[in-house]
């Protein structure tokens, strides 16, 4: 008996042995021996459509990790893990302009440089690279969000924010429950009308999508189609006044699409010398998606001693800066320590790129938990975006996103309700939080 409990006891150590040790019961590594650096950022839109947006990521990504390696930790909101103290995080960042023409070159040099992920920075660079990311399992954050992320299969591309048509169904939601609460949608000639209030890129992702128009006739819209495309940045307010005429002429109730804030500023602001919009003569809500950001769109507008647009709704976009959660908190602290100092005019996607630096770095934090490894170095590309991002659960961001993040094998949406907000009298208005649809074919 005594040569049995022997044997019993030295499997025990053993198995023991062969098992990372764990510092209480989160998953947390001992802190290994050694120091060591890891890389997070990537390619960011300095030039091109959108670079006030890409540089305030980038800001967002750098100082992100200058308050990662003072403490720690991914974040300071309650509850976030500890990151290794051995472990530096270092940005480092390529210019992609937003173009598709670059992505591979870019892609490569990252790779050689070593990085464990990839960033891409909007549409086209998304689906231009979605099948190489997936052929070499490797993962990516992103500023865009169009439904090729998740059709016909689910990529490796992980977004921060719903895709563009769960975006509009849950404006399209919101629209609807009130519309009810004075028309009678069993009968035809009640029901509300939509179009598709689109431009010539990104936008176009939402009437191109079957399903966005499925669901709408579901729940008892007209869907009329037709509406004259505006450039992605109108040349100026009257070059969108074909497209308004349009809706007037064919009684369109509501529009949804997707549009630069530039776009939507100068699309109201027509709207408003043409008597069309919320309150107007000729009553039209506007509903956009997030790169139309309320507060920017509100900032450029001059609001709120310039009110223009009243009643314009953006979804899935953040929160506006006097929001007093943990994560807007912690978006001013860095600013104020590591940014020079938080302005009001500061641009919202630097709330988006202080996200997506969190979730780099709780991907590569994960990984070296599975694997047990010190050194990020060591790591795969498919063991961070496996055992990395696959496994981020209820990851908090204090309110920038209004869930928390869960990813999966077959989800790589981040939020999981929609976010709306509203122009009322030159301030944002938040109208409340709507389900994912799941809207794409």
């Amino acid at each position: 008996m005594d040569k049995i409990k022997f044997v019993l006891i030295a499997l025990l150590l053993v198995a023991v042995a062969g098992v990372p040790l764990l510092s209480g019961c989160t998953g947390e590594p001992v802190e290994p021996t050694g120091n060591y650096t890891v890389k997070i950022g990537g390619t960011f839109p300095l030039t091109g459509p959108y670079p006030e947006d890409g540089a305030a990521v980038l800001e967002a990504f750098q100082n992100y990790a200058e308050w990662v390696n003072a403490n720690h930790k991914i974040s300071p909101i309650p509850g976030a893990p500890s990151f290794p103290t051995n472990v530096k995080v270092e940005v480092t960042f390529m210019d992609d302009g937003a173009s598709p023409a670059t992505a591979p070159t870019n892609y490569a040099a990252m790779m050689t440089a070593g990085y464990k992920q990839f960033r891409v920075s909007g549409s086209g660079i998304a689906t231009s690279m979605r099948d190489t990311l997936i052929t070499d399992e490797v993962a990516a954050t992103t500023m865009a969000s169009g439904p090729y992320l998740v059709t016909p299969s689910v990529g490796t591309i992980f977004s921060n924010y719903p895709i563009y048509t769960d975006q509009c169904a849950g404006i399209a939601d919101w629209f609807m429950a009130n519309w009810k609460l004075t028309h009678n949608v069993t009968n035809p000639s009640e029901r509300p009308r939509v179009a598709y209030l689109t431009n010539d890129s990104f936008g176009m992702t939402i009437p191109n999508e079957p399903a966005m128009s499925t669901y709408l006739t579901g729940i008892k819209y007209v869907v009329v189609t037709g509406c004259p495309p505006v450039p992605t940045v109108p040349a100026n307010p009257a070059a969108t006044a074909t497209m308004l005429s349009w809706c007037q002429n064919n009684t369109i109730d509501l529009t949804l699409g997707a549009m630069l804030v530039v776009g939507a500023v100068r699309t109201m602001t027509q709207a408003d010398t043409m008597g069309i919009g919320v309150g107007q003569a000729y009553e039209m809500q506007v509903g956009l998606c997030s790169p139309a950001h309320l507060t920017i769109y509100l900032r450029d507008t001059g609001a709120p001693g310039t009110v223009i647009g009243d009643g314009l709704i953006v979804a899935g976009s953040y929160p506006p800066w006097n929001d007093t959660g943990n994560g807007v908190t912690f978006c001013k602290t860095l600013l104020n320590t590591y940014g020079g100092g938080f302005v009001a005019t500061e641009h919202i996607m630097y709330q988006h790129g202080v996200v997506e630096a969190m979730i780099q770095t709780e991907a590569i934090r994960l990984a070296l938990v599975a694997t047990a490894k010190d050194d990020p170095a060591d790591l795969t590309t498919a063991e961070v975006l496996n055992s990395g991002f696959k496994h981020i659960s209820g990851l908090d961001t204090g309110g920038i996103i209004p869930t928390t993040i869960t990813y999966g094998v077959n989800d790589v949406e981040g939020a999981e309700t929609v976010r709306l907000d509203q122009a009322v009298s030159g301030a944002d208005v938040h109208l409340g939080n709507y389900p994912l649809r799941h809207v794409y074919s």
